[in-house]
């Protein structure tokens, strides 16, 4: 029966180990470097962004690429700190009030999205306001730079074996080893492709063709909808949190409740932006 099983997976799970390498006694995991790498990859993005006078508002960035430098820092801290405290709160709070100190234990795995977003969210407003420009335009450059961190970050969550699908028997369906030996839906894969290439694309599409750099928050409420109508449409065929499970008695996982409130603050934000801001030619 397994070997039946496993010759429908026929996308071969790679043999990758989530440890990358190993200092010593501390191991560097692919999660980890995907964080890194993300952060630099978005950097280097938004330096791009705001390089590029013609796609700002009379030609005159609303910040400078020095700014985008020392935001680096306050982004990595609002996303760490923000993701960890997010998956705590909402996707696992009763073993960690049970063990507060496990909370600290990043090196075991355990974040959220929609808690990174958060954090970046105040790390911006904070950032924003300290050097005197608009937090919209902030959240613009921001916006279409981590798509590179989320991409990377599903691809690590596939390496890892985590964050599974529903079982299936589609052509590319996958045997997660160390798991059940049903082929599942490589979910980590979808949304990678979704919330990363896709919703990259898309927005690259907005800022250097269709110069919406000159409506502030119209690309970062493009960016919020994108996400939270692909985080939607996926949980449909990933498997739930164990220790959540569907919530409500029905089939509403806490991905989708997230990001309702999501999808509904960026249409709110693209709306805003078109109507504070002059036709586009």
């Amino acid at each position: 029966m397994f070997d039946v099983l496993q010759q429908m997976a026929i996308m071969p799970f790679p043999n990758i180990d989530p440890v990358a390498f190993s200092v010593g006694p501390l191991s560097i995991k692919w999660y980890g470097i995907a964080y890194v790498v993300g952060i630099l990859l978005g950097w280097l993005y938004a330096r791009k962004i705001v390089s590029s006078p013609r796609l700002w508002r009379n030609d005159t960035p609303a910040m400078t690429v020095t700014d985008i430098d020392d935001f680096v820092f306050w982004a990595a801290i609002g996303i760490v700190l923000g993701g960890r405290l997010g998956y705590v709160l909402f996707y696992d709070f009763p073993a960690y009030a049970a063990n507060p100190l496990g909370a600290f234990e990043i090196w075991n795995g355990g974040m959220s999205f929609h808690g990174g977003i958060t954090g970046t969210v105040i790390a911006m407003i904070l950032f924003a306001r300290r050097r005197g420009f608009s937090v919209w335009s902030l959240f613009d450059v921001v916006a279409a730079s981590c798509v590179f961190g989320l991409f990377l970050g599903r691809i690590a969550n596939f390496i890892n074996g985590e964050l599974w699908g529903k079982v299936t028997d589609v052509p590319w369906a996958v045997v997660f080893p160390g798991q059940d030996p049903f082929a599942r839906h490589p979910s980590q894969l979808y949304e990678a492709g979704l919330e990363g290439l896709v919703a990259g694309l898309i927005l690259a599409f907005l800022i250097f063709v269709r110069g919406r750099l000159k409506t502030p928050g119209f690309v970062a409420g493009a960016f919020v909808s994108l996400y939270a109508l692909s985080r939607i449409a996926v949980e449909f065929v990933r498997v739930p949190d164990a220790q959540l499970g569907y919530l409500f008695g029905g089939w509403l996982t806490m991905g989708m409740v997230l990001s309702l409130p999501m999808l509904l603050l960026g249409i709110w934000s693209m709306w805003r932006a078109t109507a504070a801001a002059p036709k586009l030619a």
